[in-house]
């Protein structure tokens, strides 16, 4: 029996995005594959597990499962399971023939490096794999540096705000998701991290999307005003059980009439405006990128500087 009142959350794209979007969200765990992707017009109505950016609500189909299979997050060939259960990831890996591992996260993110120890519960013994994400790869080791692909809809948002030429910082790089992304269209990013792991990554995968204007960085990002950068259009802060303590560092590095983005996780709705408005006067809009876990939100502050 299917349900054609069944509302959800979905992302409406132009026919000609529409495949190219739905293996991108297919990729990311995104992607609902309880309902029925649907036309509406000259677009199509992609349905996804949880309110992203630019998703909206609308009435979907419901379709039979095809396998009782266990919630799961995607990393490239990787799965992410939230249980301990070893026969559901053999259910897993046989069922997605993309996947070549399963994990089990015995640690939440934790540390000054921001990562995760794991147990493989199928599948080949890594925690390595490649993502592709708007045409661009990205190598990740997920135990030792913290990746999340749940944010390439942020990165392309970013993107979307930049003019061309700009310089941008990256505090917080990673393996460069945002750097190598915005690169695109800067004149210049810096990408720092203080995990050695991390900037390794970093340098192999500037050479693999050959991208020339990335500058990687080891370094702490509270040290980073003493090197003498010349002040950046924009500032990018994923760190989000951190950022906040860092706006000062941000603040000083950003050019006048420039823009900070910072990631925090809160529990309500302006929970770092007080402390946002200790650094700076400008502009500020929030966004609730994401539910982080129950009664926290992963939120993104776009701050303009001033005074």
């Amino acid at each position: 029996m299917v349900d054609v009142d069944a509302e959800q959350w979905c992302l409406v794209v132009e026919k000609r995005e529409a495949e190219q979007t739905r293996r991108r969200l297919l990729e990311e765990g995104l992607l609902d594959r309880r309902y029925k992707p649907r036309s509406e017009g000259d677009a199509v109505l992609l349905p996804v597990t949880e309110e992203i950016a630019g998703a909206t609500r609308r009435t979907f189909v419901t379709v039979p499962q095809r396998a009782d299979l266990p919630r799961h997050d995607l990393v490239g060939g990787i799965a992410i399971l939230q249980e301990d259960d070893p026969e559901a990831a053999k259910r897993l890996l046989a069922s997605r023939p993309s996947l070549h591992t399963v994990l089990f996260p015995e640690t939440p993110v934790e540390g000054e490096y921001r990562t995760r120890r794991f147990a493989v519960l199928a599948g080949t013994p890594t925690t390595r794999t490649r993502v592709t994400e708007y045409g661009l790869r990205f190598d990740v080791d997920l135990a030792h540096a913290y990746f999340s692909a749940r944010l390439s809809t942020e990165r392309q948002r970013i993107l979307g705000m930049m003019e061309e030429g700009e310089r941008v910082l990256d505090m917080f790089a990673g393996v460069g998701p945002f750097a190598i992304t915005l690169a695109r269209r800067a004149e210049l990013v810096v990408a720092a991290d203080l995990n050695p792991a991390a900037i390794h990554l970093l340098i192999q995968n500037i050479a693999l999307n050959r991208t020339g204007n990335v500058i990687p960085a080891l370094a702490d990002a509270a040290h980073l005003p003493r090197i003498g950068l010349a002040p950046f259009d924009r500032v990018v802060m994923n760190l989000p059980l951190a950022a906040p303590a860092f706006l000062p560092v941000a603040a000083a590095l950003c050019r006048e009439g420039g823009t900070i983005h910072l990631y925090a996780l809160e529990e309500r709705e302006g929970e770092y405006l007080p402390h946002i408005r200790a650094v700076t006067v400008g502009n500020v809009v929030e966004r609730q990128v994401r539910t982080y876990s129950p009664g926290k939100w992963h939120a993104v502050y776009d701050i303009e500087k001033e005074g």
